[in-house]
């Protein structure tokens, strides 16, 4: 999971691919077309289709034709396996207000 969740948070250390993966979650299982995306960043459709192919790369992403459209969708069984991670291997100790605990 470690090489995955470099992977993953690299993909994400961009304001544009951070944005749109943030839509995307919000969008839920319905996601949300790319001209939707573009029009809802301000980003040029071109632009676009790098930035959701790095997410896709990564696996935060799947993608569904649906007629003339692709719908992509966060995929949360991955962001759960990398928040998991970061809460196993980078939170170790930190309660739930930011403090400390024995361990």
């Amino acid at each position: 999971m470690e090489v995955h969740a470099v992977t993953a948070l690299a993909a994400l250390a961009q304001e544009h691919r951070l944005a749109a993966f943030r839509l995307l979650v919000q969008a839920g299982e319905q996601g949300a077309s790319a001209g939707y995306i573009a029009k809802e960043l301000d980003i040029a459709p071109s632009s676009l289709s790098f930035h959701l192919a790095q997410l896709s790369r990564a696996g935060l992403i799947v993608d569904e034709r649906q007629s003339r459209s692709i719908i992509y969708r966060a995929d949360f069984a991955v962001m759960d396996r990398l928040m998991g991670f970061l809460m196993a291997n980078c939170c170790q100790g930190i309660n739930e207000n930011n403090e400390r605990t024995s361990t």
